[in-house]
């Protein structure tokens, strides 16, 4: 009988391999945890990779402090679920240890201070491997990663120095104080995502789904309201039926117009528009090479 696999299990299987490869190779690996759709992804498939011992890694997400309360809740629930270790990265305790400077004005954003703290809780936890859920299609920065890779022992990242991966072959050697981002689901796309986790019923924060929230319009982006951004004058504030498509910091993640309320309903969507998920991610506006500037310097 012929062996046959669809897409997606395709790209479960090769995830999941991913994640082997790292247990295998590595030490002390750490799953980068943000609370969006692929680190819970993420989650998931380390849960079946390593079933029905527990998930070898310890999950690490770097608290901004203005994250959305939706997005807090659920973590706490997923790592009691699956009886989890978390550790906690506080971008807040940084700046009152002033080892960070807080950006100020109404385009403030916590989300560039992030990789400092990053780098911090890497160095104090000694972790030797960090898996992130980026993928390719998100970004141009994204697209150039290889499934391992390779940081110095400043935690930055080369772009013109990256290791060839033939076959599937991954090379998790490093020098001393050295580390490795590895991205599992490098070859997922958003829809794949979505497809997935629609097929495996994966529970996911109400703040993916259409509801009610006061939102206000800022350079074509649609913006949360909350405490953390100073307004301009002539922003106002009104009530509208939004979701997210990716959840970070409030003060940088747009919220995109959507009666979409089901799983079902998201896939319908986003096979359909021209915008992408990081679209309304107001930190990759900054310039034509923020996130690649982020990612030379140590972001995720």
């Amino acid at each position: 009988m012929d062996y046959h696999l669809n897409h997606l299990k395709e790209l479960e299987s090769e995830s999941i391999f991913v994640l082997r490869e790292v247990a295998a190779q590595f030490q002390n690996p750490v799953l980068l945890f943000s609370g969006g759709k692929d680190s819970i992804l993420m989650v998931y498939l380390a849960v079946k990779a390593f079933y029905p011992a527990r998930v070898p890694f310890t999950l690490l997400h770097i608290d901004t402090g203005h994250n959305f309360p939706e997005t807090l809740k659920f973590r706490d629930d997923l790592v009691a679920k699956y009886n989890l270790n978390l550790k906690v990265g506080s971008v807040q305790a940084a700046i009152d240890e002033g080892k960070i400077v807080e950006e100020r004005g109404v385009n403030a954003s916590r989300n560039l201070l992030q990789t400092s703290v990053l780098l911090e809780s890497l160095e104090e936890g000694k972790y030797d491997a960090a898996l992130g859920g980026g993928r390719r299609d998100e970004e141009k920065a994204r697209a150039k990663e290889r499934f391992f890779s390779h940081r110095d022992e400043f935690g930055q990242w080369d772009p013109k120095n990256q290791r060839p991966e033939l076959w599937n072959i991954f090379n998790g050697k490093k020098h001393m104080g050295e580390h490795f981002r590895v991205f599992p689901i490098s070859n997922w796309t958003e829809l794949d995502v979505w497809q997935y986790l629609a097929i495996e019923n994966v529970p996911l924060p109400n703040l993916y789904f259409a509801h009610k929230r006061q939102v206000f319009m800022r350079d074509g982006v649609l913006l949360a309201d909350s405490e953390y951004i100073e307004k301009k004058p002539n922003e106002e504030v009104v009530e509208q039926v939004v979701r997210c498509r990716t959840i970070g910091d409030m003060t940088c993640t747009g919220v995109w117009a959507s009666e979409a309320s089901t799983v079902e309903e998201i896939i319908e969507e986003v096979a359909t528009t021209r915008m992408t998920e990081r679209g309304g991610r107001t930190d990759d506006k900054r310039s034509e090479t923020a996130m690649e500037d982020r990612k030379k310097q140590g972001y995720f």
